[in-house]
């Protein structure tokens, strides 16, 4: 069963482009249905990859909401060590 999918015209380039680099470079000719098949099968295997790829940037920060942050920040005047932490977490 084939099924459409609607992209923009930019995308729908950049998946020909694909698709004759993978020709020039491999002399085998591929349907745009095997590319893409191919970039989900991929996809799947660095899936944490992709789902982050949809989240929203937030960094870097501009210059104020950096000192924004360093703002809001104070000092309680103890270090912290590593070991501290593990205390904390893992009593």
């Amino acid at each position: 069963m084939v099924t459409s999918v609607k992209m923009d015209d930019d995308t729908k380039s950049r998946l020909e482009r694909l698709q004759a680099e993978i020709r020039l470079k491999t002399g085998t000719r591929v349907t745009q249905q095997e590319v893409l098949a191919r970039l989900v099968e991929n996809a799947v295997e660095s899936k944490a990859d992709l789902i982050d790829s949809f989240r929203e940037k937030r960094v870097p920060l501009s210059e104020s909401e950096r000192e924004q942050f360093h703002d809001g920040m104070v000092s309680s005047g103890v270090t912290t060590t590593e070991e501290d932490i593990d205390d904390v977490l893992y009593g």
